[in-house]
């Protein structure tokens, strides 16, 4: 659009975005471990839990997609994934303790090497050989410390776009920018074609006084 600002805005890729690959390992890790290890049957935390990770992983993808018209929705749905991870990560962490396995601090053995694993692996095809190989306690570790990550994430990049709604506004601020903007660059080509015809007319009088000259001669 030339010089006028556009309405839309790029938006994310989501499918780039690293918080959304992570979630999405986090989704079917889940699942498996509620097949693996929860009841089938008369036991609510299993929807509970696989619609907590199902619902961060989605309204990460709602959020991104929204975002090209509505950095506001994209705000409020990214939020919803959030909060989502939130429930998901204390059902991880209520797993180990209501059944006395342990939750991994920075003190355990096994800590460092999970979280390097983690930290440096985002894609589903990086967990899902281990999904039938791993316990219980290191499967709700992985879950509880990918939710964590998820969150830190999260938190970078909403406040990436705060600050750029804080800047720019919502999409009736840019419709309007650009409502003026159009108005501005209409009224600036008016003024210099304005400015052209007084040149030109001015111009003409110079040419015909010019051939009144001559003809005197």
């Amino acid at each position: 659009m030339n010089n006028i600002e556009r309405v839309l805005l790029e938006g994310a890729n989501w499918k780039e975005l690293r918080f959304y690959q992570k979630s999405e390992a986090l989704y079917q890790m889940t699942f498996v471990f509620c097949e693996r290890f929860l009841p089938k049957h008369g036991d609510r935390t299993v929807d509970q839990m696989v619609q907590a990770a199902r619902s961060g992983k989605q309204n990460i993808i709602e959020g991104s997609e929204d975002g090209k018209t509505s950095t506001e929705m994209e705000l409020k749905l990214l939020n919803v994934a959030r909060s989502s991870i939130h429930e998901l990560r204390e059902d991880f962490k209520d797993y180990l303790l209501s059944r006395k396995l342990t939750l991994w601090n920075q003190q355990h053995s096994r800590y460092q090497g999970m979280h390097d694993f983690t930290k440096a692996h985002n894609r589903l095809a990086d967990y899902e050989p281990f999904f039938l190989k791993w316990s219980d306690e290191e499967m709700a570790n992985i879950g509880y410390t990918l939710c964590c990550q998820i969150d830190v994430m999260m938190n970078g990049y909403l406040a990436t776009l705060e600050d750029r709604f804080r800047k720019e506004g919502g999409m009736k601020e840019r419709m309007y920018r650009v409502r003026t903007g159009y108005r501005a660059e209409q009224d600036r080509k008016m003024a210099d074609m304005e400015a052209t015809i007084k040149w030109q007319e001015q111009r003409i009088k110079e040419l015909e006084a010019e051939v009144e000259r001559m003809k005197r001669r």
